[in-house]
């Protein structure tokens, strides 16, 4: 854990958030500033700071972390309609709390852009 994390104090019960899941590995909260009706952060509770971070054994974590986002796309009546699954990786990749975490979008038509390389 990081004292000067968001993500690690949401984690520890130290920062209040809209907790939507929780394990023993993970936790998934409401965006403060959605970008969708529905826009959760899905966070491993071990303090990883990006997604360059990672290394060949975290690869089970990742697979249960993207169980958990399908699991919850469910749960909030996503999975019929479609739903975005987003990981920014560093300052110029968006990134804005650097603790990994995977966003979760959905609710609403998303603009297909940044899958066509048109930024936005």
């Amino acid at each position: 854990m990081s004292a000067d994390c968001i993500f690690c104090r949401i984690i520890n019960k130290e920062s209040e958030a809209e907790i939507v899941y929780e394990d023993d590995e993970f936790i998934a909260f409401k965006d403060l500033f959605p970008a969708a009706p529905v826009h959760l952060l899905i966070v491993p509770r071990r303090h990883i700071s990006t997604l360059a971070d990672l290394e060949a054994e975290d690869a089970p974590m990742m697979g249960r972390l993207i169980g958990v986002a399908n699991d919850l796309a469910r749960s909030f009546n996503l999975d019929r309609s479609g739903y975005r699954l987003v990981i920014n990786c560093g300052k110029e990749g968006g990134q804005v709390v650097f603790h990994l975490h995977l966003h979760l979008l959905g609710g609403k038509a998303l603009s297909p852009a940044i899958a066509e390389g048109r930024g936005g």
